[in-house]
């Protein structure tokens, strides 16, 4: 079956070998189709190919609110793969794409209240820049509603959230995809994703905040960020709201350097970046909302044992009270105990 590269599924397999234009083989036969391989014919400029007929997976029909919205989420970052392709292959993408994956997601979010399950739900071993970037809208919609915009502005936050990485499409793949640490120079063009997002999102004719928050979401409220080493007054107050959102499930996903955090551990740096780094009214409307949600969830300690938040502590909201079998457990006073993980 013939169908355009950017409607190909990670897992389909070339039926036939694919050359470019001008006669060079890209890529052979029987050809299992990753992300990679994607980024490859797109950047040779090819747009059709001839893939085997896909396999119908019968799965079991399960119910409930989780199975729905790992539905919604993976809809979501399929289609955000479809617009970085599209920005990867023409320098811009289609506006209505991103509001027709996004609009009827978050109408779902507002019965949604549990925000700590919603991002545990988002968790995933393999996070990449379209995993990362629905995060980042997600929770981006979330600290605007706790900060009390209207829907509107929740939306429009939660798109430049959605879309603050976008410039990432012109990186070259070897960087955007290296497993190890970043050399200096690769650094640096990595850090060009903030300009490269602001041209893509202004040439798909869409507004300017939007494109300052690609911007800008990497810079801080003491100028040491980049790209423009600006400061708190010239940082726009989206970029605020989804830099904490960013910084936040960045530090949740596992990198090379930087081996998974649990949500506590993270929440208390994001915490402690609030005074000088991050806009510190963001980060307490993260802390006040997300803290609170804890409560109930199973946990695991740092000695290794399983147990239950059952209270916060006021005087140190990131010690609470833990019961583990028939044992409660006083984090603020046990201080070399503290929660590492915590689970649905």
């Amino acid at each position: 079956m013939k169908v355009h590269v950017t409607d190909l599924k990670h897992g389909d397999c070339l039926m036939t070998d694919t050359f470019n234009s001008v006669g060079l083989h890209v890529l052979p036969k029987r050809t299992v189709v990753q992300r990679e391989e994607i980024t490859i014919l797109m950047r040779h400029k090819i747009e059709y190919v001839d893939i085997e007929p896909r396999k119908v997976l019968h799965e079991d029909s399960g119910s409930g609110l989780s199975h729905s919205l790992n539905e919604n989420f993976d809809n979501a970052i399929q289609n955000y793969e479809s617009i970085f392709l599209e920005a990867l292959a023409q320098g811009s993408f289609t506006q209505s794409m991103v509001d027709d994956t996004l609009e009827p997601l978050l109408e779902s979010l507002d019965e949604q209240k549990d925000v700590v399950s919603l991002l545990l739900l988002l968790e995933r071993d393999d996070i990449d820049t379209y995993h990362h970037s629905l995060q980042v809208g997600l929770l981006s919609y979330y600290i605007a509603a706790w900060l009390g915009h209207s829907k509107e502005d929740r939306y429009q936050i939660s798109r430049a959230g959605y879309l603050h990485d976008i410039g990432k499409s012109q990186v070259p793949a070897s960087i955007l995809n290296k497993p190890g640490i970043l050399t200096a120079d690769e650094e640096e063009e990595m850090k060009r994703h903030t300009s490269y997002g602001y041209d893509i999102i202004r040439g798909s004719k869409m507004d300017e905040n939007t494109a300052l928050v690609a911007l800008q979401h990497h810079e801080f409220e003491d100028g040491t960020g980049y790209p423009n080493k600006i400061g708190k007054s010239d940082i726009h107050p989206y970029t605020e709201i989804v830099a904490v959102a960013n910084i936040y499930m960045g530090l949740t996903t596992s990198r090379p350097n930087q081996p998974k955090q649990g949500l506590v551990s993270v929440l208390r740096k994001v915490h402690e970046m609030g005074f000088g780094k991050l806009n510190g009214t963001v980060v307490q409307a993260l802390t006040g909302h997300l803290l609170p949600g804890f409560v109930g969830k199973s946990v695991q300690l740092s000695n290794g044992e399983i147990g239950t938040i059952v209270m916060n502590n006021p005087l140190d909201m990131f010690k609470p009270l833990v019961k583990v079998d028939n044992v409660f457990r006083d984090l603020s006073r046990e201080r070399g105990l503290s929660v590492e993980e915590v689970f649905m």
